[in-house]
């Protein structure tokens, strides 16, 4: 399936919310990279179904170097990604995400949200509605892990040492991945 060329990012109009969380408990989250929260992604994206919204999500990540693994939900079990940055659109539905760990910040999505978390970052489906589904993509060249655990000292240091994405998931050359990422 092509996605529609006319549903793209409107970055003039993007909604877009950054934070960091310190590390917690078993959880490293990421201590210079923010979380990144792109609300209402696509422009058009409400006149689409649940499947042209993925393919338009995949294409789009595939453009920018972040090619699509999968489809699917949030595991409803805290975990993080120690190998790889990961993005998450949301494709169908609503949700509370849990973000940084048990205690963590809960993040209310719906579809057409994306979540960009750095390496690190714990989540943890809370609550979903509306047949919540999303799709997965990482960085060209990283391939993810799922921890449930601590990371060693020299885990630790593979994560902090993990190149940077070539380009921001949803805004290419642009975007808060270049803004707020590359100038650490």
């Amino acid at each position: 399936m092509h996605a529609d060329p006319a549903i793209r990012p409107d970055a003039t109009n993007l909604d877009v919310e950054l934070f960091k969380l310190p590390p917690h408990d078993w959880v490293p989250n990421n201590r210079r990279l923010p979380i990144v929260l792109y609300r209402q992604a696509l422009q058009g994206d409400t006149l689409i179904d649940a499947d042209e919204r993925a393919a338009a999500f995949e294409a789009l990540f595939d453009a920018h170097q972040w090619p699509p693994r999968w489809r699917d939900s949030i595991f409803d079990y805290h975990h993080f990604h120690s190998t790889a940055h990961e993005v998450l659109a949301v494709v169908s539905g609503e949700a509370d995400v849990i973000i940084g760990g048990p205690g963590g910040r809960v993040v209310h999505v719906r579809s057409g949200d994306v979540m960009l978390l750095p390496a690190g970052t714990g989540h943890c489906l809370q609550s979903g509605s509306g047949r919540f589904s999303v799709v997965g993509a990482y960085p060209a060249g990283q391939q993810w892990d799922i921890r449930r655990d601590a990371l060693t000292r020299d885990e630790c240091a593979a994560m902090d040492a993990l190149p940077f994405p070539a380009s921001d998931p949803v805004l290419g050359d642009r975007g808060p991945l270049i803004d707020f990422w590359m100038h650490v």
